[in-house]
């Protein structure tokens, strides 16, 4: 049988193009919209992040052990790394820090619309969600949880502890435009000075 040059340049585009598929990115990195009121309340249950117990059951339920309907790595990849075209990539640590606990739970719970991540909610309590996500996180957030109070992921052992004091006007650092408005514009109901 004679190979054409032709049939050599469409079997290695094929190749290319499959390869290139592989390896498509998730695109621009953007902030995920705020989780909808029923979900915005919802956070990761008090010393999970750190619990190895947690994690290794949530290892179980992302490997699909604990419920063979159930298996996240069959889209995400056991280590994080997708291996279907689409599926986000837990290791991507700027993509992952834009999603606060209580958005990715959201995700993981309602699926994302017009993708191919669906609802897990009904095959999975919401115990076992949470689960699935302290694991998860190790990919791309390993050692960091989810701090309400700052509304960001800090290291383990900042988890609860105030957030460090801002630059002081020594060093420069203006405050931050918010703030300044915010001291300087009065309540709207305060009461007025010198009864005016």
């Amino acid at each position: 049988m004679k190979i054409t040059n032709l049939t050599v340049l469409a079997i290695i585009g094929s190749f290319g193009l499959i390869l290139a598929g592989c390896g498509e990115e998730e695109g621009p990195i953007q902030p995920p919209p705020p989780a909808p009121p029923e979900y915005a309340d919802k956070h990761m249950p008090a010393g999970w992040w750190a619990d190895e117990k947690i994690i290794a059951e949530g290892k179980e339920i992302f490997e699909g052990v604990k419920n063979i309907d159930v298996n996240c790595s069959s889209c995400h990849g056991k280590d994080g790394k997708p291996v279907k075209a689409g599926a986000r990539d837990f290791r991507k640590t700027e993509r992952m820090k834009l999603y606060s606990d209580s958005v990715w739970f959201w995700r993981i719970s309602e699926g994302v619309p017009n993708t191919k991540m669906k609802s897990w909610k009904s095959k999975l309590p919401e115990e076992d969600r949470w689960k699935a996500m302290a694991y998860e996180r190790n990919f791309g957030l390993k050692g960091m949880g989810y701090d309400v109070a700052r509304k960001e992921w800090v290291p383990l052992t900042e988890l609860g502890k105030p957030a460090p004091a801002a630059a002081s006007a020594t060093d420069g650092a203006t405050p931050a435009a918010s703030d300044s408005k915010a001291a300087a514009a009065p309540a709207k109901n305060a009461p007025k000075k010198n009864g005016k």
